[in-house]
């Protein structure tokens, strides 16, 4: 009788700082194809133009890679210390999503599914690929068809063990390998990810419009915000956790173990006056092997700004006058925007006649004329 490779895979997982370890068909038929072709027909992706120009690829594990029959999937864990969401109560403070704190979990996690790779490909002869989430390959389903949670109804992969702090990677392999069972859904009547949302970015259980996603905003859309936006981000300024931290799920949830995503010191509360004044090669520095530095600095500052705006603490305000000079228009649009928040009226439409004749950008022009809405009470 053949040898069940399993447990051994299981246990070398575990070595290798993975919470679960699970096996699924890669080759089977699925509807997640047909669902994400909706999503993206829908216009929902935003601004993600490669999720539409790698949705065949994306449709299927085989579309990826014709020879793969087995889906090794796993998960390690990032659980916090404690409920992140409270950290929000001091304004004059960036919130950093809690995936984002630590080391790049990609670099992490590519280097620990080759270790395993490397080993399934010389126990059982057969060609291996890994995975992390920047390669077209819908992880979330093969998760849930692997068993190690279900797609909750914010979207996101949830664990009966793990709450909803795991990351995932995928080893395809042409080997075939028993599957473990599926995990079913478990969400019940529960709606607390979707009235947590700031911006209901639900249109509906088990659906996402990312255009109207926190994380999508600060991390991938480039330009300005809609108002709305801005206005709701309070001081998120990566990231965003609320349909996360406020499943009930996460009573089960331990905190993260490996040590590179424990959360650093810069990424906990820093100050909004400290980030703003950041220049690029500051920024790398700071976030030198973060998640954020993909962002890049322009990107992050805008950020920043929308969270000085939300801050109602005039003392911000030295923070963000520098940057209505600033080279980017990126910056220099959502520094206005700030200002205009956080100043005496007068002294706004003061600095408004100084400033905005020598303004070329219309984007920057527009924050100029006050377009951005009533200043704060």
């Amino acid at each position: 009788m053949p040898v069940d490779p399993r447990d051994s895979l299981r246990a070398q997982a575990a070595d290798l700082g993975f919470a679960v370890c699970r096996f699924a068909s890669a080759s089977e038929p699925w509807s997640a194809g047909e669902r994400l072709a909706h999503f993206v027909e829908a216009g929902r992706h935003g601004e993600m133009g490669w999720m539409e120009t790698t949705l065949e690829r994306r449709a299927h594990p085989t579309a990826m890679w014709a020879e793969a029959r087995t889906a090794i999937v796993l998960g390690m864990n990032y659980g916090p210390e404690t409920d992140p969401l409270p950290e929000m109560a001091d304004r004059s403070a960036g919130y950093i999503s809690v995936y984002a704190r630590g080391d790049d979990y990609h670099e992490l996690i590519k280097g620990r599914l080759k270790t395993l790779a490397g080993q399934v490909a010389a126990r059982l002869g057969a060609e291996v690929k890994v995975f992390v989430d920047t390669a077209p390959l819908m992880e979330k389903p093969l998760a849930q068809r692997a068993g190690l949670g279900w797609q909750g109804k914010h979207t996101n992969l949830l664990s009966r063990e793990h709450g909803n702090w795991l990351f995932l990677g995928v080893i395809l392999t042409a080997a075939e390998i028993e599957p473990d069972p599926t995990e079913t859904e478990h969400c019940g009547s529960c709606t607390a990810c979707l009235t947590a949302c700031p911006t209901n970015a639900f249109p509906a259980p088990f659906q996402l419009d990312a255009r109207r996603c926190l994380s999508y905003l600060t991390i991938e859309h480039a330009g300005p915000w809609p108002v709305e936006f801005r206005i709701a981000t309070g001081s998120r300024i990566y990231g965003c956790d609320d349909c996360l931290a406020v499943c009930p799920w996460n009573k089960f949830a331990q905190a993260a173990r490996e040590v590179r995503l424990t959360a650093r010191d810069a990424s906990v509360s820093p100050r909004l006056a400290d980030l703003a004044a950041l220049d690029d090669a500051a920024f790398r520095a700071l976030f030198s092997k973060s998640p954020i530095k993909r962002v890049g600095r322009d990107r992050f500052v805008r950020n920043v700004l929308y969270a000085i705006g939300n801050s109602a603490d005039p003392t911000l305000i030295a923070a963000a006058q520098p940057l209505t000079r600033d080279a980017s228009p990126l910056v220099r649009g959502a520094a206005v925007w700030a200002l205009f928040r956080l100043m005496d009226p007068e002294a706004f439409w003061t600095l408004r006649a100084r400033e905005q004749p020598r303004e070329t950008d219309a984007a920057v022009r527009a924050d100029w004329a006050v377009e951005a809405g009533p200043p704060l009470a």
